[in-house]
């Protein structure tokens, strides 16, 4: 556990940590919503047999993290995992390989910090502020629209809590079978894991405030494009067969200057 400003930040590495002399090759991996680091434990030793300094962290509100009233701005979570690298003795510029809502925290940090960042991986969300981001939520046709639970969770007075108060199962695994190519990625299991992990006291609330930020999202994002324009760092986009965003649409070529799609077989949003 590590704690920045008042915030606890809960983690799992794989190595040694270049503050006790392991080797400075680190790859960090963000997980989306709503699931915690356990989404790469599959993968998490592998990466460490290949080399790598594995860092996985619960963000801000998740898991084992604390679950503050605010801070569910992109750049604010990105401050978060920059300031958990340093603790960690993390030096040398890092791979970011980050998923669904972690997506948007990896984007930050490569656009907040990009000399830090070596390679970028994004997969399975639009980013506010662009236009990928206003074309997937501007839609009247709320029965085929699988993102409508970002106009619900962006809801004011806190409607969406109050909705899935006492329904947190159903709503959570409905995620898990709806956004996987294969229902059965997800097991009952780790579901039940994932909705105890989001049944904790201030844990939905957190989980849904990071919906919430994706105005102020969307104006740091524009922001930081002009002041900045293109990230430099190779970027990977991944997605699958069974992937909504048509991976092109989600992170603009123009945002970066050297950006190359990977399209994968039978996955989805949820289950990559």
């Amino acid at each position: 556990m590590f704690e920045h400003e008042g915030v606890r930040i809960h983690y799992v590495t794989a190595g040694e940590p270049p503050s006790e002399g392991g080797d400075d090759k680190t790859i960090v991996l963000i997980h989306g919503w709503p699931q915690t680091w356990w989404e790469w434990r599959h993968i998490v030793e592998p990466l460490h047999s290949d080399g790598w300094f594995v860092v996985a962290p619960d963000v801000r509100g998740a898991g084992g993290s604390s679950k503050p009233e605010g801070g569910y701005d992109k750049q604010t979570m990105a401050g978060d995992i920059r300031a958990l690298l340093r603790h960690l003795g993390v030096q040398k510029p890092i791979t970011i390989v980050s998923h669904d809502l972690g997506m948007l925290v990896g984007y930050a940090y490569a656009t907040l910090w990009p000399d830090e960042v070596a390679r970028l991986m994004v997969s399975e969300a639009p980013i506010p502020g662009t236009e990928g981001y206003e074309n997937a939520v501007a839609t009247t046709n709320y029965s085929k629209n699988r993102i409508w639970h970002f106009h619900m969770h962006g809801a004011a007075d806190n409607a969406a809590e109050i909705l899935i108060a006492g329904h947190e199962f159903p709503y959570l695994r409905s995620f898990y079978v709806r956004l996987s190519a294969n229902p059965d990625a997800i097991s009952i299991a780790d579901a039940e894991r994932y909705v105890a992990d989001y049944t904790q006291p201030g844990a939905m609330r957190a989980g849904i405030e990071l919906f919430r930020a994706f105005e102020k999202d969307a104006e740091d994002n524009r922001r930081i494009l002009a002041e900045k324009r293109k990230i430099k760092m190779p970027v990977l986009g991944l997605g699958g067969t069974a992937s909504f965003w048509r991976i092109l649409g989600v992170f603009p070529p123009r945002g970066c200057r050297s950006y190359q799609p990977l399209v994968i077989g039978s996955a989805g949003p949820v289950s990559l």
